[in-house]
């Protein structure tokens, strides 16, 4: 459709522009007068400006389908921002520019730069401060609605602070979110950012295998939680073109919805807390939830190897707890009843550190 509007386009200016000088053509290479010669040279203007219309078309087109899929794919607000930005700059471009025409020779082209210099400015302020300017539509509404009311109490939100739960690309591959989710400790609305699906697609469809796992774990994972459990799930289709890294365009979307973050990277979980975003790590839940362990109970473990140091044995509880049992070597391939000496809650974890029954008894 577009191209045929173009090419109706190329045709109309080439009819009109034959029209009206193909009579001084035709008089400056000495072609005699006839009663049709205005039909004739619009008629050779339309083909002449047809032919030259399909060379510039392809590069046109090409450009047009790249700016209408970029138009389509930003954010609804992101291009608010950069129109009113750019109407602003126009508007001010109105009021002071009709004064540089007045110089000599150049002053319609500096008029004309200066017009587009002013829209550009005023868009790529608009858009890159769009968070700042939106931040104060909200206040100025309540201030509004505040003083009409007379009344100083605010107004509900539409959406509680921190209600949104923004799941990182990690803790969807590592699995542990759903049965979180299905227990009903995690409430809210989740949101999965299309820049998180896009990097777990890609990983998804990577030549490792391990990743290409990992990846398909991920999206299985996803797709259990949207369709089996009940909990509103929100895919968001928002990006941040100026952000290269996916971890900081979630940290920002978070300051931007009030949210929280979901996670079990470590170094996410850091930035979010240099970056005053909520947080909420799963490794730190687990670590929370598993059995407090002191030193003198007694456990039944399994030993299953031996220790790094000498006759060391190594076992673990159901929640994965590793026990390093001192004399234990002896017992690997067996079920021993040992007793705690000691607990050491490490950044890795948590390490409990024991002795045989038995030893005990016989000192």
């Amino acid at each position: 459709m577009v191209r045929l509007i173009l090419q109706i386009f190329f045709l109309a200016i080439g009819v009109t522009l034959g029209g009206a000088y193909g009579e001084r053509l035709l008089a400056l290479i000495h072609i005699p007068n006839f009663t049709w010669e205005n039909v004739l040279t619009a008629v050779l203007g339309g083909l002449i400006a047809l032919f030259i219309g399909t060379f510039v078309l392809g590069p046109f087109m090409r450009w047009f389908r790249w700016l209408e899929e970029r138009l389509i794919h930003t954010p609804l607000v992101d291009l608010l921002s950069g129109v009113v930005g750019m109407i602003l700059g126009l508007v001010v471009a109105f009021f002071i520019t009709p004064a540089l025409r007045y110089i000599p020779v150049v002053g319609v082209l500096i008029q004309f730069f200066a017009s587009i210099l002013l829209a550009y400015l005023g868009f790529s302020i608009f858009f890159s401060r769009r968070e700042e300017i939106l931040s104060l539509i909200p206040s100025m509404r309540r201030g509004a609605r505040g003083e009409r009311s007379g009344k100083g109490q605010p107004n509900t939100p539409t959406q509680r602070m921190g209600e949104a739960k923004l799941l990182d690309t990690s803790v969807i591959i590592d699995g542990r979110i759903a049965d979180i989710v299905e227990t009903g400790f995690l409430d809210g609305t989740i949101v999965i950012p299309s820049f998180v699906l896009e990097e777990l697609q890609h990983i998804a469809d990577s030549s490792d295998v391990l990743k290409r796992n990992r990846g398909r774990r991920g999206l299985d994972i996803l797709n259990r939680i949207q369709k089996e459990l009940k909990v509103k799930v929100q895919v968001m289709e928002i990006d941040f073109e100026e952000i290269s890294e996916v971890d900081s365009k979630l940290v920002k979307l978070a300051k931007q919805m009030n949210g929280k973050v979901v996670t079990n990277d470590y170094n996410l979980n850091k930035v979010c807390e240099l970056q005053g975003v909520s947080v909420l790590n799963i490794n730190d839940l687990a670590n929370a939830v598993k059995p407090v362990v002191l030193p003198g109970e007694e456990i039944s473990v399994q030993v299953i190897k031996d220790g790094k140091e000498y006759n060391q044995g190594i076992g673990y509880l159901d929640d994965g707890t590793m026990i390093v049992i001192e004399g234990g070597r002896e017992f690997i391939g067996t079920r021993l009843d040992v007793l705690v000496t000691s607990v050491l809650q490490t950044s890795a974890g948590r390490m409990i550190f024991a002795k045989p029954k038995m030893l005990e008894r016989a000192l």
